[in-house]
């Protein structure tokens, strides 16, 4: 069993995330949510999705990347 880095429950069906060199461990996926998302620097939502990222910044959708001026976003549907 290991702990949960976020809401410390040492679980049994803990997992692991790897990511750039780190390893985290989570109990559920909310936690590693909580953690892990980038958030939306015009909305401050948490981009779980499939976000926006422009010159190291994030966002959860060209809507509010292009409100914070970044030229070029286009979403395609």
């Amino acid at each position: 069993m290991a702990r949960c880095e976020v809401c410390g429950n040492d679980y049994g069906m803990s997992f692991e995330v790897h990511a750039q060199g780190e390893v985290h461990v989570f109990d559920c996926f909310a936690c590693a949510i909580h953690r892990m998302a980038p958030i939306c620097e015009h909305c401050s939502c948490q981009v779980i999705g499939q976000g926006v990222e422009s010159g190291g910044h994030w966002y959860c959708g060209s809507h509010c990347a292009r409100a914070e001026g970044v030229q070029g976003i286009v979403t395609h549907v």
